[in-house]
């Protein structure tokens, strides 16, 4: 008890010292008082300093003759300091305590002394907020009231503060709503700070906010909600889209996607119902949005991908001409790309399978495989990186190649040209290639 006691009168004494002279000491003139104050400030003799600054406080000058530039909120700055200072040298917990909140008076009677034209009641409140920060350990409270600061700096002058310490500060603001549970406003103001955000501070409120939601259900919900009064955000729409889809809601995925599409045909709302219907097996309407998409392709190695994809998909649907066109395309767009021939390999070995289809395989379909050979060597030649890949094929294909006794019986010689077309069947004549005799 007897401690408390002390503690408090150590608080009213430290409190009052503050503004306890009205008048320089010792009958000095002010800028007689001035000077040793600044003197001793700037070497560090904090005690000396007090001294000679109180009255400053008390009188609050607006000038002092003899000083140029006098700047009375800079001496409340250096005050401050100076009781802050002086803190760092007790050893008694209850008379550090008692220095830092005799600072805060200090910084109370700043707002009350001077108006937003004397001083920048931002910088104030955000010096405060570190100040409650930096000593919280010593103030009771200090970290809420820390905060309370930050809050108010930041609604003065949102970019400043965002951009405050690389986004250091606004992210402890944040972090404050998220564990007071204050969702709403935290959700508010991370769509605030997006726009004035770097790259490195979107990414920090991205995981913050889905720390938000327990389940992705509960995330469908609020942006649902949002939606309602911004019906054409592209940017909900896609994120609505995915998280049906990640919840197996595909009939809603879908709306979402086509809703997107209808607001902005750009490549990646197309892109997205594209794999929804490479998903669902619908190809042909796969292939429509892909081909969609390659007239505002500008980046090459995008589009060769892309165009590779139409010819896979049109395999997949049986279309092996069209699947043939459009792999030839893909190399068009870069001649040292082996994947094209792979392709042409995979669909000539889809039109043996089609050609024979509920008959048995003959000698003149076994003649095709000498193409795909080809197709794979002409891979590997121009494309190195695939030889791997391209081997695996070689592997496959090899054992189904003309035998020798094939090649006996049908006066096959090694080296000689063949025809692979309509010599050997209709269904063949579309391919119009040659190839040599293996």
């Amino acid at each position: 008890m007897k401690k408390y006691i002390l503690a408090i009168a150590l608080l009213f004494t430290a409190a009052s010292q503050a503004f306890s002279q009205s008048e320089p000491p010792y009958g000095m003139s002010e800028i007689q008082a001035y000077s040793i104050f600044y003197e001793n400030y700037r070497t560090g003799d904090y005690n000396m300093a007090l001294q000679f600054g109180k009255w400053m406080l008390e009188k609050k000058p607006e000038s002092i003759q003899g000083v140029n530039r006098f700047s009375l909120p800079r001496q409340y700055e250096r005050m401050i300091n100076v009781y802050t200072e002086l803190s760092k040298e007790q050893s008694d917990p209850s008379m550090r305590s008692a220095y830092l909140d005799t600072a805060l008076v200090i910084y109370d009677d700043a707002f009350e002394t001077f108006d937003e034209n004397q001083i920048d009641h931002y910088e104030w409140y955000f010096n405060r907020g570190r100040f409650y920060q930096e000593n919280q350990s010593q103030l009771s409270g200090g970290l809420d009231s820390a905060f309370a600061d930050y809050e108010r700096a930041y609604e003065l002058d949102p970019e400043r503060f965002v951009q405050s310490g690389d986004g250091y500060y606004i992210r402890i603001l944040l972090n404050d709503y998220v564990s007071d549970g204050e969702r709403e406003k935290a959700l508010e103001t991370m769509d605030a700070v997006e726009p004035l955000a770097s790259q490195e501070l979107l990414n920090a409120i991205d995981e913050l906010r889905d720390g938000l939601f327990t389940n992705p259900e509960e995330r469908i919900e609020f942006l649902e909600s949002r939606l309602a009064d911004n019906p054409e955000d592209q940017e909900l729409l896609s994120e609505l889209s995915e998280l049906y889809h990640d919840t197996g809601n595909r009939e809603k995925a879908i709306e979402y996607a086509e809703r997107l599409y209808e607001l902005n045909k750009s490549y990646e709302n197309i892109r997205l119902l594209a794999d929804y219907a490479k998903e669902d097996g619908e190809y042909d309407e796969a292939i429509d949005y892909l081909l969609e998409s390659l007239d505002m392709l500008e980046d090459t190695d995008v589009k060769k991908n892309v165009t590779l994809e139409i010819s896979e998909l049109y395999q997949n649907e049986g279309e092996l001409q069209q699947a043939r066109r459009y792999a030839r395309q893909a190399s068009d767009l870069d001649s040292n790309w082996g994947r094209p021939y792979i392709q042409i390999a995979s669909i000539y070995a889809s039109a043996i399978s089609q050609c024979t289809s509920g008959r048995q395989i003959e000698r003149q379909d076994r003649t095709v495989y000498w193409l795909v050979m080809d197709y794979l060597d002409r891979a590997a030649s121009v494309d190195p990186s695939i030889s791997s890949a391209v081997n695996r094929q070689r592997s496959t294909y090899e054992p189904v190649l003309p035998s020798a006794e094939d090649k006996f019986f049908s006066g096959w010689e090694s080296g000689d040209s063949f025809r692979i077309g309509s010599n050997i069947s209709e269904c063949y004549a579309w391919i119009n290639e040659t190839t040599t005799v293996r």
